[in-house]
């Protein structure tokens, strides 16, 4: 029994761009998150998280004005795949996704509330 397979980030876009249940649901999910969260579901399979990483590599990040995962880390990740330090290229792995796309926190918003654009 185990675990249930991790739908692959190409099986996500295809439902979101042609329907499916799935489609729509939320307007930040994307094709490079997608694959950021199959590259951490998989990384045992060192074949898998390379071709995501070279995926990775052809998409743009507009704020750092560079590839989401540029050739260097994704040389990195895989040395630290290949020499079994599974938690460190996790590390890293997260601190790329999080540049691409960082997770907003409530205390963090940089959106004002209505009253503090009140002036009385």
């Amino acid at each position: 029994m185990g675990e249930e397979p991790i739908e692959s980030a190409a099986e996500k876009a295809f439902k979101r761009r042609f329907g499916g249940k799935d489609k729509g649901r939320t307007k930040r999910e994307d094709y490079a998150l997608d694959l950021f969260r199959e590259a951490a579901a998989y990384l045992d399979d060192h074949e898998r998280v390379n071709f995501i990483l070279r995926e990775l590599g052809k998409l743009y990040n507009p704020v750092k004005n560079a590839p989401i995962v540029d050739l260097e880390t994704r040389q990195h990740i895989m040395v630290l795949l290949q020499a079994g330090s599974r938690e460190e290229a996790a590390r890293v792995l997260d601190e790329r996704r999080q540049l691409y796309a960082p997770i907003e926190e409530a205390s963090d918003s940089r959106l004002r509330s209505q009253e503090q654009w009140d002036t009385q």
